[in-house]
């Protein structure tokens, strides 16, 4: 992964501009979900995961870094977390996580201080 929480890894196949909106969403043990929303912004760059019905529509924020890889044929984005990892991510709240740069850096520091970088 990258050292930048909010980029895509080199190798994560990613191309900027590819709208991934609608596209599946698996975790290392199994798909979580869809891409709801996405930005390919430089340095700003993030998922937003709604999960359905597994953990009851909550929606998360997933940095650009967590993903791998990106399949184009399949439409399906690989994250290197566990569904238990997601689960236990902040829900996402368009109003406070998009606006407000203290909420992104707790976003920020889950993934850090999880030990998933």
């Amino acid at each position: 992964m990258t050292e930048h929480v909010w980029s895509y890894g080199a190798t994560s196949g990613h191309l900027p501009g590819t709208d991934l909106t609608g596209w599946k969403v698996e975790a290392t043990d199994g798909r979580i979900g869809k891409v709801d929303k996405h930005s390919d912004e430089v340095g700003n760059a993030f998922l937003v995961v709604d999960t359905g019905a597994w953990i009851f529509g909550k929606e998360v924020l997933l940095p650009a870094s967590t993903v791998t890889r990106v399949d184009l044929e399949e439409q399906a984005v690989h994250v290197g977390l566990t569904k238990e990892q997601i689960k236990g991510a902040p829900e996402f709240h368009s109003d406070k996580h998009l606006a407000e740069v203290q909420r992104r850096e707790e976003i920020e520091a889950y993934y850090r201080t999880g030990g998933f970088f």
